[in-house]
């Protein structure tokens, strides 16, 4: 479902029209204000996906009829006849039921808006430009997000999981507490962003940015770094079963990490790369050595055992 403020506008002024509501007594209605009605009309602004499905239930339209693609004369529905239904008839079927949930979200300008527990979207959400968005407690699980930029979104409790981002630029984005488990980066830039708490759990970030970026308290499992430039980081917590491969480090900090079973090869500037009291195994202790890694400040598990 192809979203754009300017068409979504021109719907609510006709559906508006249609079934004789005033500005006034749709913002009464939808318990906002007349200004921000008139705001949604003239394309300034848009309503929130949970506003939208209160808009269509109120001017009597399918949720769909604010898609672009959605034929406008042949289904808007009056209003009169939509509330004479009986609320058992209405209560019958789901929203799931009720809706083809399977939201386009390619192509947009995205700003300011609020797309909070957003789930269902099966499309390909690519090219769009966001900026201030807010996807809090959404499912944005196994889709392609391609050639991106978003900036100063909050993605906070979101699930990320088997996503592919590729080609974009992520900056001042908030990432707590995220799924990451299975993604793929690509090609990608990632600044300033806060992964706090964030499941990376078999995911790779390949041929990419991660600069300048929140990464406390991050589960590191199975996760692959790969011909990526990582910079102005500080890592902690545990890593396991990971891969670090012909990437380049800038202002990279090691501190109060336990490190297990860990991959490091080929890695570029690597000497720069400090480590403050961090724990390793064996094989890992032997993999930093030969990516001639500054050893002080490692201390091996199996020696600290044996203490």
């Amino acid at each position: 479902m192809m979203l754009n403020s300017q068409s979504i506008g021109n719907k609510i002024v006709a559906a508006r029209k249609k079934v004789n509501l005033s500005q006034a007594e749709l913002a009464q209605k939808v318990s906002i204000s007349p200004q921000a009605v008139g705001k949604w009309e003239r394309g300034e602004s848009m309503p929130d996906i949970t506003t939208l499905n209160r808009l269509a239930e109120i001017l009597g339209v399918d949720l769909n009829y604010f898609s672009d693609s959605f034929q406008t004369e042949k289904n808007v529905t009056p209003f009169i006849e939509k509330i004479s239904k009986e609320t058992g008839e209405r209560a019958k079927n789901s929203p799931s039921e009720k809706f083809d949930w399977n939201w386009d979200m390619s192509q947009g300008n995205w700003i300011d808006a609020d797309f909070s527990g957003l789930k269902n979207i099966k499309e390909k959400f690519s090219s769009s430009n966001m900026k201030n968005c807010k996807f809090i407690k959404s499912d944005l699980s196994g889709l392609i997000l391609g050639k991106n930029n978003i900036e100063a979104c909050d993605f906070s409790n979101s699930d990320i999981r088997n996503t592919k981002i590729q080609s974009s630029n992520l900056s001042n984005n908030q990432f707590n507490n995220c799924y990451f488990i299975d993604a793929n980066i690509f090609k990608s830039n990632i600044e300033k962003c806060n992964f706090s708490e964030a499941d990376f759990s078999g995911a790779e970030i390949l041929e990419s940015n991660l600069e300048s970026s929140t990464v406390n308290d991050v589960v590191w499992k199975f996760t692959k770094f790969f011909k990526s430039s990582i910079s102005n980081i500080v890592f902690t917590g545990a890593f396991e079963d990971c891969h670090f491969e012909n990437c380049s480090f800038y202002g990279v900090k090691f501190q109060d990490a336990t490190i297990l079973n860990t991959f490091f090869k080929y890695n570029d500037r690597f000497k720069k790369v400090q480590f403050v009291n961090c724990k390793v195994d064996k094989i890992t202790y032997a993999f930093l050595k030969n990516n001639q890694a500054n050893l002080t400040g490692i201390s091996i598990l199996e020696d600290i055992d044996k203490q």
